[in-house]
């Protein structure tokens, strides 16, 4: 195992921040209103919801994008995610490739996907990064409104 994907590889955290270029293209696309899944450190929108707040326990409305805790939990997001989008909003999801799991089956399966090419570069909340160790998607769930 590498140094610098040493983090990425580890349980130590789930968490990792999206770049920013990256999510500067997807939001030209989609002019994101909320950032479901932040921290104060890594907030991507100015209406952001924390591990505090519970993401999963607020309404999603509008453009949302998520990069999701890449842990057991994923499931819940993605479940929420398409449930949100039933109710109009818009969600886009960043997320590992693993097309081999239950979440992916019954909930990634339901939006357009988008392989990415090679791996991203991710950033940790204290800043360090590295190249993931596993290939990505994102997932758009698109909604009924406007934008």
């Amino acid at each position: 195992m590498s140094k610098i994907n040493a983090g990425l590889m580890s349980s130590l955290t789930s968490e990792w921040g999206t770049p920013q270029e990256f999510f500067d293209g997807l939001d030209a696309e989609f002019h994101f209103t909320l950032d479901v899944c932040a921290s104060d450190e890594n907030f991507k929108c100015e209406k952001y919801y924390t591990k505090d707040d519970d993401g999963l326990a607020q309404p999603w409305e509008g453009a949302c994008w998520m990069n999701p805790p890449y842990g057991r939990e994923i499931g819940k997001w993605m479940k929420k995610a398409v449930d949100s989008w039933k109710m109009g909003a818009t969600v886009v999801c960043l997320v590992p490739s693993r097309t081999d799991t239950a979440w992916w089956h019954d909930y990634a399966i339901l939006g357009e996907i988008r392989f990415l090419r090679g791996r991203l570069k991710f950033v940790s909340l204290d800043g360090s990064g590295g190249t993931a160790p596993f290939p990505s998607a994102v997932v758009v769930y698109r909604g009924n409104q406007s934008g």
